[in-house]
Formats: C-alpha cells, structure tokens, sequence
C-alpha cells in the first residue's frame, strides 16, 4: 500500500465518481437501448433481440470477475479499470461507425417483417465486436473502479457510504442515458447518439487517469485463488491426518507490513480444512518455510478459504433474486413496443426508457434510505439494520415487484383480446417497476458492501465483483429460461399479444418465493467471519 498521507480517502472521491460517471453514462447508452437497436436497425426478430440484450448485459456482468481476479492477483484495480475503460471507448467507437457507415448494417425495413434482409456475417462480426468491447470494457471498468474506491477508506461506515454514492451516481448517469440518450436516438438519430456515449466513456477515462496521483493504491497479493486451490489440496492429502487443539502445531506466517496480523488459530467451523494448516514430517525446510506449498497452507489461507465457502449459500441465493429482474427488464421493452407510449400531444415514450423507471426510483430511494431512514432507524433501535437484513427486504419486494408485473400483463392482454382498436398505456408498467427499482435500493448497495466486509484482504475487487457475477449469471439463465419456456409453451412467441407472457411473470413469483425461504435459511445459519 503507498504510505503517502496525501493519497486516499475523500480527497480521491471526486475523481472515481466521475469516472464512474462517465462510464455509466456510456455503458448505458450503448447496453441499455441495444434490444431496440437491433430491432430497428439490425431487422432481428423481437424474442432474439431480448435474448442477444440478456447475452449483452450478461457478459458485462460476467467479465467483473476475471478483472477482478486479475486486479487482485497480478495487476491492481486501477491498472485493470484503465485498461476496461480503454476497450470500452473503443467498443463505443464501434458503434458510431455502424450509424454512419452503410456497409455495415443491412437496408431498413418495417420493424422486422419477414420481407426484411438479415444482417449478413460481416455485419454480425463488426456488430458483435463492438457489443463485446462494449461488455467486457464497462463490465471491467464498473466494480474494479468500486473495488478502488473502497480502498481508499478503513472503516467499515466510509466504505457503506461510498458503496451508497457509488450506486447512487452509477444508477443517476444511467437514468440520463436511460431518458436524454435514449430519446436523442429514437427521435434525433442513432448516431449522435452513440456519439454522446463515445464522448461520456473518452472523459470518464480522462477523470480516472487525473485522479491517478491521489489514488491509495494496494498492490496485488499474488494468485488468491492459487491459494485456496492449495487448501483444498493439502486437506484431501491430510485427510487422515489427526487435528491437534496445540496452536504451535498449525503454520503461522506474519508480516510485519500488516497494522493487524493474521489469524494464529483455525477456527472451528468446517474443520475438515484445518489439516491444510497442520505441520506434519516433510512440510517445512530447514529454515522454518513452507517446503510444500500443496500440501502445507497457512492458518490464513485455511480461514479465508472458509470465508469463501462460508458465503457460497448466500452467494447462490442471490442469483434467483436477480433472473426475475433481467427477464423484466428485457420483457418490458417488449412490452412497451405494445402499448400506447403517447404522453401528451407531443412526447412519444421511447420503449428501451422504459427501464429508466427502476433506476429513478432506486436512486430516489437510496438517497431516502441514506438521509432519512437509517438515521432514524439507528436513532429509534441504537444500530442500523444489518446487510443481511436490508438484502432479505430486497427479496420481498422483488417478489412483489413480478406479481404486480403479471396483474398488469394480464389486465393487457384481456383488453387486448376484448377490442384490439383499445391499446393500454404505457404508464401501467410503471408502479411493477417501482416497486422493483425500490428493492435494489436495499439489496444491492448491501450485498456489495456484505461480501467486501467478509471476504479476504486479498480477495477485496473479488468481493465487489461478485454481485456483477450474480448480475452476469442471471441474465445468462434469463435467457436460457426464455428459450426454454419459448420451445415449451405458447407463452413467448414472437408477437407477444398472441402469447401469455403474464403466466411467466407468476412462474418467476413462484420461483422468487422458493428462492426468499432459501436466503432465510441461508442468512440465519450464516456466521459472520469478520465486521
């Protein structure tokens, strides 16, 4: 870590939310409206569409981890978030050239009709290139940029209020995109507004390289994951091997560079992994290190390999939280190309802003739950409520979130079938969408700051990104999901007025409610490793 007192904390804050503000800026622009660019400017059929945008976001989600390993293990958070947000500026540049080079999409036709030309594989390629920089970039760049600034701080009350800020400028860029960007494209050109995306991510890299000389910055500990491979070897190898209650017969190893030094005995829980740790003949050279790395670990390694495995079952529970999510978002678009998005004489609701709605209402809802409810919560019970109780509420009213989508969709389709001349507002899906923006108010910021709290030191842009994994998993099994249910049933086709899309919204309440009592058993047995 650089010992400079001039680095670090609030002093480096403007510098990564302003990054963050670019690249979210950009990032949405590109990934959010990317369902209705391919409807209307590539000829893709709507159900591809949804699932093309789920493979997008899920790879922009998936991506956090690899960068987050390599920011831990080799290269540190700001050279990997440099690095992402180079490839994303270049993916972004990708995009404005298919606006305004004709080569490089196929003719226009009426939304899709079959009389419509396929975009041909050189199309594809260029297209498919551009959406993967644009993946891989700002997912790289979103959770090592986090991972960064948590950095900066020690205390466990900064790193919850720069988690709160982080998410808070992450979802208000996005809302911009979501509103401004996104009507520029449907009603000024694709062009200008891929442009503003392009320009948003050249100045966010611009912030992040400025900030550079304030930034604390925390070298790289070498292969974590080598690490706790190596525990999970040595404890097979040790598996007969007798656990001792005598501390000196465990492998200590402390640093002296470290203000609070490792643990000195294994804990209790899943003592199986203790043997790991046990000094037995051959493990240690004539000077008192380690002789085998892969047969003798340190009390350290033991611990935070437990940590790991500890938080798998929460972990897991999240990923159902967030699949009715990215089927929502997707499904919703498709569902506002189907309804009446006039709004006055004037203003025709673009159909990809339709997600804009979570996102106000998540960041509307963070800075009430920061300001007003916490405060009084602490001031009323003497302690704020705990991660794992803020993530529980937001399961409940992700829940709730799908019913409400469903009672609609069902009030949709019976007008529909009633008197097709009747279309439905488009502000009905609205209060669904709400609902749900409200629930990752609470679920989010809090898993975030729950896995940086309890995971290894050595593990910290690991832990930041796990949540965006979660992210990249569910919209990989949304559109699993969607293609299954699409071969299975009559619920998806491609006009979704002749489907039942409201059976599938109360297929993922079922799944939701399975997944609540799931987290409930999960966060009760859990037991917190370190605060």
């Amino acid at each position: 870590m650089n010992s400079d007192s001039s680095r670090g904390g609030w002093r480096s804050f403007p510098f990564i939310i302003g990054s963050t503000a670019g690249m979210s800026l950009g990032g949405a622009g590109i990934i959010g409206n990317l369902i209705v660019y391919l409807i209307r400017e590539f000829n893709v059929k709507s159900i591809n569409a949804a699932q093309v945008g789920n493979v997008a976001n899920g790879s922009s989600s998936l991506f956090p981890i690899v960068a987050a390993i390599m920011a831990d293990s080799f290269f540190g958070p700001f050279s990997v978030a440099l690095l992402s947000s180079f490839l994303s500026f270049l993916g972004t540049v990708i995009f404005v050239l298919t606006t305004i080079i004709g080569s490089l999409k196929p003719k226009p036709c009426n939304n899709g009709s079959k009389a419509c030309n396929p975009p041909s594989k050189f199309q594809y390629a260029i297209l498919y290139g551009g959406i993967a920089l644009c993946a891989l970039g700002f997912g790289g760049a979103r959770f090592t940029t986090a991972s960064l600034g948590a950095n900066q701080f020690n205390e466990a009350k900064h790193h919850d209020t720069f988690f709160n800020w982080f998410f808070l400028t992450w979802y208000v860029a996005s809302v911009v995109s979501f509103t401004a960007i996104f009507y520029i494209q449907d009603n000024v050109s694709w062009a200008w507004g891929f442009g503003i995306c392009s320009v948003a991510t050249f100045i966010g890299l611009i912030i992040l390289l400025l900030g550079y000389r304030f930034y604390r910055l925390h070298k790289p500990q070498g292969s974590a994951f080598l690490d706790l491979a190596r525990v999970l070897v040595a404890s097979i190898r040790k598996w007969k091997s007798q656990l001792s209650s005598t501390p000196k017969d465990y492998y200590i190893a402390k640093d002296e560079t470290l203000p609070i030094q490792p643990a000195t005995t294994p804990g209790k829980r899943l003592r199986f992994f203790n043997r790991a740790a046990l000094i037995t003949d051959g493990d240690l050279q004539s000077d008192g290190s380690i002789g085998k790395p892969w047969r003798l670990c340190t009390v350290q390694q033991v611990e935070n390999f437990k940590a790991i495995i500890g938080i798998l079952p929460l972990w897991s529970s999240s990923i159902f939280l967030s699949v009715p999510i990215g089927i929502q978002g997707s499904m919703t678009v498709l569902q506002a190309l189907a309804t009446d998005r006039q709004i006055g004489q004037h203003f025709n609701f673009p159909a990809g802003s339709i997600s804009v709605i979570p996102l106000i209402s998540t960041s509307i809802f963070l800075t009430f739950l920061d300001r007003v409810v916490w405060p009084a919560w602490n001031k009323f019970n003497g302690k704020s409520p705990t991660t794992l109780q803020r993530i529980g509420t937001g399961h409940v009213l992700n829940v709730l979130g799908m019913a409400v989508s469903a009672l609609v969709e069902s009030k949709r389709l019976k007008m529909i079938h009633s008197n097709p001349s009747i279309t439905m507002s488009v502000l009905w899906l609205l209060p669904a969408l709400v609902i749900v923006g409200i629930g990752e108010s609470f679920h989010f910021p809090a898993q975030v700051a729950f896995y940086y709290q309890q995971l290894p030191q050595s593990l910290r842009s690991t832990s930041t990104a796990m949540i965006s994994m979660i992210i990249g998993i569910s919209f990989y099994l949304s559109t699993a999901l969607i293609d299954q249910v699409q071969k299975s049933t009559d619920w998806l086709p491609d006009n979704i007025n002749e489907g039942k899309l409201d059976h599938f919204y109360w297929m993922m309440v079922f799944i939701g409610g399975i997944n609540f009592l799931y987290y409930l058993l999960c966060s009760t047995l859990y037991k917190h490793t370190k605060m």
